[in-house]
């Protein structure tokens, strides 16, 4: 069972090998043909290939390419209203001769759309009557009895990531764009939520003047519930930070330090971080700070005043780590 599987594997890796040498003056031409379309475009295929299809429209429109999925059973149907001229569609069929795609083509050559089409045979019906045709046939399925789209379904699902990706690079798609298309998911979050989004401030943040004694800043700790307080001077710029953690190793001189100002426990030099940087850089920061992790970043304005207060717990919460 266990070689049988292994076997599998090889045969499906062996052919998206196959596909390297295929990547050639067909592919750049579906890539400038879909970079020229001034509509979207539409992917079609039926059984397993539409399945496939499917997914290579997700990754298309996630990527900056406007795409979405065509059922051709429902296109015959009347969902071929959803097809202009100015569109592309991308038809999957590895026999190339699939019916309910050959059904379609007549109406889409009659609207004017474009037709790219990854089939497993040059000589095919479909290859015939496309525009482009880009080569996804392999040598062999890894089902034993030969019928079962295994192979041929993965080449044509790394072909098509591979046609995806080309295209983001020559649309210069960036990562805060790919963010703007999944601002539901961690992915999104961690590439869209700023310090700004979440920071503690107004009557949550906690402060106080550097004078303030270690009593009254343990106070204010407690009271706000962040475990720590920016310390500022009296035009409201950072000059240090104190712990609750500071606190409990003060406690080693004795009860007296807590009648002594914040100024003479506090770390003078603490990491900060700007409102308009990304949640994630933050979590950066706070990992970044070997060998003591911090727990909490004051959040500065370009004068250096503390307009803020970032903990981890927040970071955590909007499942940002």
């Amino acid at each position: 069972m266990l070689e049988h599987a292994k076997e599998v594997l090889r045969l499906e890796a062996e052919a998206i090998m196959e596909l390297i040498p295929r990547i050639d003056e067909n592919f750049a031409a579906a890539v400038e043909m879909i970079l020229s379309c001034h509509g979207r475009v539409i992917v079609t295929g039926m059984g397993k290939s539409g399945l496939v299809g499917r997914k290579i429209a997700a990754t298309l429109a996630s990527t900056g390419t406007p795409s979405f999925y065509l059922h051709p059973a429902e296109g015959i149907h009347g969902d071929l209203g959803m097809v202009t001229v100015n569109d592309v569609v991308i038809a999957l069929s590895n026999s190339g001769e699939t019916r309910e795609i050959l059904n379609i083509l007549p109406s889409i050559r009659r609207i004017g759309a474009k037709i790219i089409v990854m089939v497993g045979s040059n000589t095919s019906t479909l290859a015939k009557n496309a525009d482009v045709v880009l080569n996804i046939g392999i040598t062999k399925e890894a089902c034993p009895l030969g019928l079962t789209p295994t192979s041929s379904s993965t080449s044509t699902l790394a072909y098509g990531d591979a046609l995806a990706l080309a295209l983001l690079k020559k649309h210069n798609f960036t990562a805060k764009q790919f963010a703007v298309f999944h601002p539901g998911g961690s992915l999104g979050r961690k590439l869209l939520l700023t310090v700004g989004d979440i920071m503690h401030m107004g009557d949550e943040n906690p402060v106080v003047k550097g004078e303030t004694t270690v009593q009254e800043a343990l106070f204010v700790i407690t009271d706000k519930g962040l475990g720590a307080v920016s310390v500022v001077d009296d035009t409201g710029k950072m000059i240090g930070v104190l712990t609750d953690g500071d606190i409990r190793r003060g406690l080693s001189k004795g009860v007296d330090f807590l009648k002594r100002p914040v100024t003479e426990l506090m770390t003078t030099k603490p990491k900060t971080i700007t409102q308009d940087k990304l949640a994630a850089a933050a979590l950066h920061i706070m990992e970044s700070n070997h060998p003591k992790l911090i727990t909490v970043l004051p959040v500065i304005d370009e004068e250096k005043k503390v307009i803020g207060l970032l903990h981890m717990t927040d970071l955590v919460r909007q499942g940002v780590v």
